[in-house]
């Protein structure tokens, strides 16, 4: 889903830069959406991630890096700006 110049204006600072973040490192394998399949299928739906557990408690993973979520999942990390934007993020698809 890409956002339209009016729905972004109405979003909140940190959801938007946490929406490009996801955008621009998660999206090739993750759904970040609301709908529709990741395009890699082992990879969650960011949509569904709160049914496994609190958002919330990915926030210190993403600042000292993820080295595996999924076999092909590469290793990042954030800065602490950027995780509280990705969970701000992610917080409105619950």
């Amino acid at each position: 889903m890409v956002m339209t110049g009016l729905s972004m204006a109405q979003t909140a600072p940190d959801v938007q830069r946490g929406r490009v973040l996801a955008d621009t490192y998660c999206s090739m394998c993750h759904s970040i959406d609301k709908v529709g399949p990741s395009p890699l299928s082992i990879a969650p739906p960011f949509r569904e991630l709160h049914e496994s557990y609190p958002v919330e408690a990915l926030e210190e993973a993403l600042v000292e890096g993820i080295v595996t979520g999924h076999p092909s999942m590469p290793q990042f990390s954030f800065d602490p700006d950027q995780a509280s934007n990705l969970i701000a993020y992610l917080k409105t698809l619950e």
